[in-house]
């Protein structure tokens, strides 16, 4: 099993790279591999979509908006928010991750607070969230994932909103991306980092797709979702230093 050490190279050198990101999402991460010598490969494991009541949203955003604390727990959740209305608020806003704090500046959140580790538990381990008692706080994101926030700051003490401003599906996958994998050799590199989109992929593939790409090495996010690559079959896995696109390409062109 791989740790964290510095790349053995700087190129993936041809290597077919495999992204399992939301449909529609993946342009600038395939370009960043394509940039690194690599041969991306879409995979979606999710699709993104906007909640069916937009005007219940619109009125649910605005009162969030209006919270002590506003939580965005991706950075799909600022996209979708941010198509509803300007995230004007006089909040103090947190993101889960580097990536979610980076598309909250790209909307008008000067100064978002995000931990440096980049989960629901690094964002609770943030000063912000340890005495909750009676404020106001704002969740917002999408209906399912693990449900760690909310049991938190609820149990915190937190008077908490939670709102969902888009939805996570299951992708359409065609014979193109079944025919691809069947042809992918095993140096290749599959890049996870959503235990939902793992969990779509296997229960989408045809066996013979799915296990070809469990071959291949899993290049995983966190320490939970190694432990979900392989439990769902992956007996190679490398553990990047977070989601972002730059750690999972880091991790991808680790010498192995």
């Amino acid at each position: 099993m791989q740790r964290q050490a510095p790349a053995g190279n700087d190129s993936l050198c041809g290597r077919i790279v495999v992204i399992t990101r939301p449909a529609g999402t993946a342009t600038a991460l395939a370009r960043r591999v394509r940039a690194c010598g690599g041969v991306p490969l879409l995979l979606p494991g999710l699709a993104l979509r906007s909640v069916a009541d937009q005007a219940a949203a619109c009125a649910g955003l605005r009162a969030a908006l209006a919270a002590e604390l506003v939580i965005f727990t991706s950075p799909a959740a600022v996209r979708h928010a941010a198509a509803l209305m300007p995230l004007q608020t006089a909040a103090s806003v947190l993101a889960v991750g580097q990536g979610t704090a980076r598309a909250l500046r790209r909307h008008g959140i000067a100064a978002p607070l995000a931990p440096r580790r980049q989960d629901s538990e690094g964002l609770l381990d943030h000063a912000a969230l340890r005495d909750l008692r009676g404020r106001r706080v704002a969740l917002i994101g999408a209906a399912g994932g693990r449900g760690v926030l909310r049991e938190q700051l609820a149990a915190r003490g937190a008077q908490l909103r939670e709102l969902h401003v888009y939805r996570r599906v299951p992708p359409r996958l065609d014979r193109r991306h079944v025919g691809a994998l069947l042809q992918l050799p095993v140096s290749a590199r599959v890049l996870l980092s959503s235990a939902e989109a793992l969990q779509n992929l296997h229960d989408l593939l045809p066996p013979p797709a799915w296990a070809r790409l469990c071959a291949t090495t899993a290049v995983v996010s966190s320490e939970r979702l190694e432990a979900a690559a392989r439990a769902a079959g992956f007996t190679r896995t490398v553990l990047a230093g977070s989601a972002l696109s730059a750690d999972l390409l880091a991790a991808a062109m680790r010498r192995h």
